[in-house]
């Protein structure tokens, strides 16, 4: 799957993440992007393959991509490899295919091992944004071991 942005996420600055993650390489294309003021924003166009069965967003994608979200929001920080420990989510609103979704968050928390963030995923709809999911999880830092 390509890791380059649509032509609207690419002017609006967003990246895709050199790394390579199976999953969301096939989940995604995943994409963020750093603000003025040093908050990030991760970004998707949902398509007809991250909808359910009523052609609405699939739960499993809006939380893999909130997960992805985590990484992105803290990435300042992690400095290193780390694993999702703990994820909370919230539903409440849906989307359809076609739309851009977003996400935002900030870092509640950063310890020697771990790393607590919390998120909304949107849709922006002209000068409001609708919140689809509230999310929140722990990160852990985790050891390289020696081959």
């Amino acid at each position: 799957m390509s890791k380059s942005p649509s032509a609207k996420l690419a002017a609006a600055g967003f990246k895709g993440w050199e790394g390579t993650d199976p999953f969301e390489d096939h989940a995604g294309p995943y994409f963020s992007r750093k603000t003025e003021n040093g908050d990030i924003i991760c970004a998707f166009e949902a398509t007809p393959v991250h909808c359910n069965g009523g052609g609405f967003m699939h739960g499993g994608a809006l939380m893999t991509f909130a997960d992805y979200s985590l990484f992105a929001i803290g990435g300042d920080v992690l400095n290193g490899p780390c694993v999702t420990v703990s994820f909370n989510a919230e539903f409440t609103a849906s989307a359809p295919a076609g739309t851009t979704i977003y996400s935002r968050g900030e870092v509640v928390q950063n310890t020697a091992s771990m790393v607590f963030l919390r998120g909304q995923v949107y849709v922006e709809e002209g000068e409001t944004t609708r919140t689809l999911l509230n999310f929140s999880g722990i990160v852990k830092r985790i050891k390289r071991r020696p081959i």
